[in-house]
């Protein structure tokens, strides 16, 4: 009788994680920036790859497409769904294979084509960095397979993806801030939020909630930066742990959710929403 060797074959697709930086980072790959827009006359832009380990690594460049669902998880598609715009069609890059040593860089090129053919609105795809993994490495010997055994290796491929967005016409979008409520249960309070989302573009900043006592003193108790509500999604919810309990009851929540300062939506909308949460 044949002996089977159970194993698991990973994929994973990380797509614009809700981290602080402007780097993204997975294993020993770095991407700056963590987001492409395009959005005025500008044609071509750049991402930079960064092999921060101790070994070569070769990663494989392509575009996937990606629906956020309402709770900020994604997944692969491969039709767009109703009013939502694949930008893949209008964009070139180059090289799409990238090979770094150790402490090495390198940066992939981003071209918009056929611009022309846009209409007013907004168009959305990820490219997809995906390491190649060597069958064995090196120096390992291999040792003959047992005709008596079928296994299945585990492969781990795990890689990273950053948005690319095309912006045609006016901003147009717009957000409100509902279904507020407060979790005091822990160690630390847990707020929940629902973003309302309007108009045919996405929305991307940060989340600052600020604690203000009755007599007008104000602390910052939580932050997240980077928090997207992309297209067509109308609504996405929003669990964020604050930094520290509250001292007291009174008093109320300040939550305000605004662009980040290098995105040129901040010249225009310098605050998506803000809202008021009271504290009984």
């Amino acid at each position: 009788m044949k002996r089977i060797k159970s194993g698991l074959v990973l994929l994973t697709l990380l797509a614009a994680p809700f981290v602080a930086t402007t780097v993204k980072a997975q294993g020993d790959l770095l991407l700056t920036p963590r987001r492409i827009i395009f959005d005025g006359n500008k044609r071509t832009q750049e991402v930079n790859l960064a092999n921060t380990g101790k070994d070569t690594a070769t990663y494989l460049v392509s575009v996937v497409e990606i629906r956020m669902l309402e709770d900020g998880r994604f997944e692969e598609i491969l039709q767009p769904d109703a009013n939502q715009n694949f930008a893949s069609k209008y964009l070139r890059f180059f090289p799409r294979t990238v090979k770094l040593g150790p402490n090495e860089a390198q940066s992939v090129k981003i071209q918009l084509t056929k611009a022309g053919e846009l209409a007013a609105g907004e168009y959305r795809s990820h490219i997809y960095f995906r390491p190649l993994k060597n069958a064995a490495p090196l120096g390992e010997e291999q040792k003959p397979a047992d005709p008596k055994d079928i296994s299945v290796k585990i492969v781990p491929v795990v890689g990273l993806s950053i948005p690319v967005i095309i912006r045609v016409g006016d901003y147009d979008a717009g957000v409100s801030i509902s279904d507020v409520a407060l979790d005091t249960e822990g160690e630390k309070p847990t707020l929940k939020m629902t973003f309302n989302r309007s108009g045919n573009m996405s929305v991307y900043g940060d989340v600052v909630v600020d604690h203000v006592t009755p007599d007008g003193k104000t602390s910052q108790v939580g932050l997240i930066k980077g928090i997207a509500v992309y297209t067509p999604n109308e609504r996405r919810q929003l669990l964020m742990q604050l930094d520290k309990k509250i001292s007291g009851s009174n008093g109320k929540l300040h939550i305000t959710y605004r662009p980040q300062p290098e995105d040129k939506v901040s010249k225009l909308k310098p605050v998506f929403a803000e809202t008021d949460h009271k504290l009984n």
